[in-house]
This record gives structure tokens, C-alpha cells and sequence, in this order.
């Protein structure tokens, strides 16, 4: 420990205490004291004594005496030591509690080595019965003590906690020991996708696994992870979409399927993004994309009820509203909604340009662009960010829709939507294409387009279109983005407060 000055707080040097835990360590070893004991497992949780007794009458058990033990096992996140008395305050999965360690009751022995071994950060084992404190807080009493595992290192100060949001991300775990509402919602999340799980299950849809490892790239525009097979001595890449396959599946007639994983993209990280992302993708036989739309509605309508008890849910101080049913607009819609273009501005690719130029996109960016291009330039950068409510953006160009059922009214569009929430891309769908004459046309002008260096194209699945020869059933599919509809239900501003190990720079 240092001092600058006497008006200063004692700077803790953690180096040092590091190496007196480790001393202690070998000191409690000498005293036949195991700081790594095992075997010894706990018969409930502090959740459940807090339950049990709460509604028993304070005077009953305002001392102990005569009544079942419990034991429990969890970290030491406060300790206060007075004598022939302790109060410590043990933390496990459910919840924590404060327990009492007196000499009296332990015994003067082990009331010593409970003082000698036991510190703030420790796991340990302890049994005893309840009794309530002066103060009204239901304690544990400890008469049979074990050290589980010893902690080395300091936590941090508990007043402050740990607050730095990069230390957070990086030592996740010591963000969860610190922080209850972070690991709240990291148990909101599995909720989640339990509720979706069981949502799809009792619709009948059956839940499937697809690769993780492609041979091509497919599915979506997006740049691979490339990795490589040694035995086969081959390029492979990790998936960016479970698409393809699932539809496979809908050709050998598997039916309704849908699978809940991991994709992985090879862009950039930012408070929307991780390169490693949770999806569900979904395939429904003889259904639309309208059907589709429907579904969804219901169904995340249902689960932000169900999750946070209301329709309507607070994100970042301000409002979104689930309730059904959600608005509508096409692309062309919605940004002439914005008020940056006419229905006639929205025909000629060089007025585009222009007013695109005016939003601040690039002119180089656009230079080689055709005119659905720009346009949906113009609606990323103009009409996307002030989606707040659930919508649906409908009728996408084809032209950026390479696997999506060209529309029977207009073939230049596709019967596809977006779904935007809070400013963000949610979900993403389309009535399938499943014409092998066309999705082979598809697939040749994406490879022209990565043979030009678009490294987000697709590549040419040959076997693919022969699935599709076989005849796939008319059907409309789905991918919703779980990370980002968790950031909604539990009010987190950043992808990576969802995602219990974002990816990281080295330190």
C-alpha cells in the first residue's frame, strides 16, 4: 500500500495483494486448511431460505434455536469481523444472504480458522439455521464452516463496482459477480429465446441444425470467415446464413423448420454489430410473405408480453409500442415519407445521386451504382434511423434481393420486408424464390459481381439450383436477429451488453 500525501485515499497496490492471498494460501495448507476443497455441495439456495421464511411471524424467529439447518455455498462479497462475532454476506446463483458466524456457536476452533481463511471474494460452504437481526434482516446462523475456493485477486471496490465498459466486456465474469442487473439480463435472454423456442414448437415447426462450416458462400451479402480443411485440402468458410440448407430441407419435404444458432460475418463491430451473431431462420411451406408478417407480429407482440408484462416497452427512456397491428410502407413509401424525394425523383438514378449527395453519402461510393442502389443508400442513411416502432418495409428491389420471389406485378421488385425497430433491422424475410431458371440467373450475376471484386457476393451453388430442380414447394422464410431483439426486452444500448463474450481488439 502507498500514500501520495495525507489528504490522499491508500493506493492498493493489487501486486501485492495477489501475493499475500498466495502466502495465505500456503500458510492455511500448513494449518491442514484445503483452499481448494471439493465434495462439498450446498442443499438449497439463498433465493429459497429468503422464500421459506418470509412470511414467518418476526418474533418467532428472532432467535435461533430449534429449527431445520440449511446449508448453502456462493463468493463472500461482504465481510465484517468484530471479535468474537462476523457478518458476511454470501452471494450464489439465486440471489445472496447475509450469514453470522459467532465463536460461541462454531466453537473457538473453528471460529479461528474461519478467520484466518475466510476473505472478501472467497467461495465457501456453510450451514446453520435462521434467525432475524436486530435490524430485521433474516440471517443465517454458521455452525459448520468449509473454505471452497480461495480468490486471489481483489474484487473491485463495491461502491463503485466495476464500471469501467471495456474491463466489463473483457472480464465478463467479474461483471457478473459485480453487477446483478447484468447477469439479469443475460437470464432475461435465455428467456427469450425459450419463449420463441416454445412459440415456434407449438406452431409446428421443427427445430433443425445445418453446418456451421460451408464449402461456398451463401445465403446473404456479407463477407466470410475463411478457414481450412487440412484433411480435405480444402477452402472453407464459416456460415453467414443457415439459408440454403434449410431450404434444401423444405425440398426433401421436412416441412415447417427452423433452426436458432450462431452466423458469423466478417465486418466491423460496433453497438449494432458483432461478428458472431445469433439468428433464427425459419422456413414455412405454402405460406407468403404476408402470412409471414403476420406471424412475426404475433409473435414478438406475444413475447415483449410476455417477458417485460406490457405491449408497451422502454428502450432508452422512450417508448416502442408491439401492440398489433404494425405499420406498413414500401421502400419508395417511406422515403418519400422523409420528405428527401418525389415518386418521380425516385426514377432517375442521376437525381438520386444528387439528392444523395445532399444526405452525405459519398458520390464516389455511388458512382458505379444503379439507381436501386442509391435508393437503397438513400433509405439506409435517411429513413432507417427514425423507424422506432415496429415496421415492416415491404416490395425491395430485386436487384438487392438475390434469393428473394420476384413480385408477379412488377418483376423489377420481390415480395420481401424488412422489419425495423428502434432505428435498427430486426428481421428480414421474403416469399422464397424456387424457380431454378431464375436463381441460376441470380447466381451468374453474382459471380460476375465477385469476379468485379464485390467480396460480399455470392458464389455459384450448383448444387443448389439441382435441389431446386427437384422442386422445392412455394414458401416464404425468414432470419430475425436474437441479439438485437434482446437489446429491446432488456433496455441495452450496445449489441455487446447481449452477448455474454463480444469480440475484442487484443489488450
Amino acid at each position: 500500500m502507498k500514500k501520495e500525501n495525507k489528504n490522499e485515499t491508500p493506493v492498493i497496490d493489487e501486486n501485492e495483494v495477489i501475493k499475500r492471498k498466495k502466502e495465505k494460501i500456503i500458510q492455511l495448507k500448513e494449518l491442514g486448511v484445503n483452499s481448494y476443497a471439493n465434495g462439498v455441495a450446498p442443499d438449497t439456495t439463498a433465493e429459497n431460505i429468503l422464500a421459506l421464511y418470509k412470511d414467518e411471524p418476526m418474533e418467532e424467529i428472532k432467535t435461533p434455536g430449534g429449527r431445520a439447518k440449511h446449508s448453502i455455498a456462493g463468493r463472500v462479497v461482504a465481510l465484517r469481523v468484530m471479535g468474537k462475532l462476523a457478518f458476511a454476506r454470501i452471494k450464489d446463483e439465486s440471489g445472496s444472504l447475509q450469514v453470522a458466524f459467532t465463536r460461541d456457536t462454531m466453537g473457538e476452533d473453528a471460529y479461528k480458522i474461519f478467520k484466518k481463511s475466510c476473505d472478501v471474494g472467497d467461495i465457501i460452504w456453510v450451514k446453520g439455521e435462521v434467525f432475524v437481526t436486530r435490524t430485521e434482516e433474516l440471517t443465517l446462523l454458521i455452525d459448520e464452516f468449509t473454505l471452497l475456493t480461495k480468490s486471489i485477486r481483489p474484487l473491485p471496490e463495491k461502491f463503485h463496482g466495476l464500471t469501467d465498459k471495456e474491463l466489463r466486456y473483457r472480464q465478463r465474469y467479474l461483471d457478473l459477480i459485480m453487477n446483478d442487473d447484468v447477469k439479469k439480463s443475460f437470464i432475461t435472454r435465455t428467456k427469450i429465446v425459450k419463449f420463441i423456442r416454445n412459440f415456434m414448437d407449438n406452431n409446428g415447426f421443427l427445430e433443425v441444425e445445418t453446418p456451421m462450416l460451408h464449402p461456398l458462400v451463401s445465403g446473404a451479402a456479407a463477407k466470410p470467415f475463411e478457414t481450412h480443411h487440412n484433411a480435405l485440402d480444402m477452402k472453407l468458410v464459416l456460415r453467414i446464413a443457415p439459408e440454403l440448407n434449410l431450404k434444401r430441407l423444405l425440398v426433401g419435404g421436412m416441412g415447417k423448420v427452423y433452426e436458432i444458432n450462431r452466423n458469423f460475418r466478417n465486418e466491423g463491430i460496433s453497438i449494432k454489430h458483432n461478428p458472431e451473431f445469433t439468428m433464427m431462420e425459419f422456413y414455412w411451406p405454402y405460406a407468403t410473405y404476408e402470412d409471414m408478417m403476420k406471424f412475426t407480429e404475433n409473435m414478438i407482440a406475444e413475447l415483449a408480453e410476455g417477458i417485460t408484462g406490457s405491449t408497451d416497452v422502454i428502450y432508452q427512456e422512450k417508448t416502442i409500442d408491439f401492440s398489433a397491428p404494425w405499420k406498413r410502407m414500401t421502400v419508395e413509401e417511406s422515403i418519400i415519407a422523409a420528405g428527401v424525394a418525389t415518386e418521380d425523383d425516385l426514377k432517375d438514378a442521376d437525381t438520386l445521386k444528387e439528392i444523395a449527395k445532399k444526405v452525405g453519402i459519398p458520390a464516389d461510393k455511388m458512382e458505379k451504382m444503379s439507381r436501386f442502389k442509391v435508393m437503397m443508400e438513400l433509405f439506409d442513411e435517411v429513413v432507417e434511423p427514425t423507424l422506432w416502432n415496429p415496421t415492416f418495409i415491404t416490395k425491395y428491389p430485386s436487384e438487392v434481393s438475390p434469393l428473394a420471389r420476384r413480385s408477379e406485378d412488377d418483376p423489377e421488385y420481390t415480395d420481401r420486408y424488412e422489419l425495423f425497430m428502434a432505428g435498427r433491422e430486426i428481421a428480414n424475410a421474403f416469399s422464397e424464390l424456387n424457380d431454378p431458371a431464375i436463381q441460376l440467373a441470380v447466381f451468374k450475376e453474382q459471380a460476375e459481381a465477385k469476379q468485379a471484386g464485390d467480396d460480399e457476393a455470392f458464389d455459384m451453388d450448383v448444387d443448389y439450383i439441382r435441389a431446386l430442380e427437384y422442386a422445392m414447394p412455394p414458401a416464404a422464410g425468414q432470419g430475425i436477429g436474437i441479439d438485437r431483439l434482446v437489446m429491446l426486452l432488456v433496455d441495452a444500448p450496445s449489441i455487446r451488453d447481449v452477448i455474454l463474450f463480444p469480440h475484442m481488439r487484443p489488450e
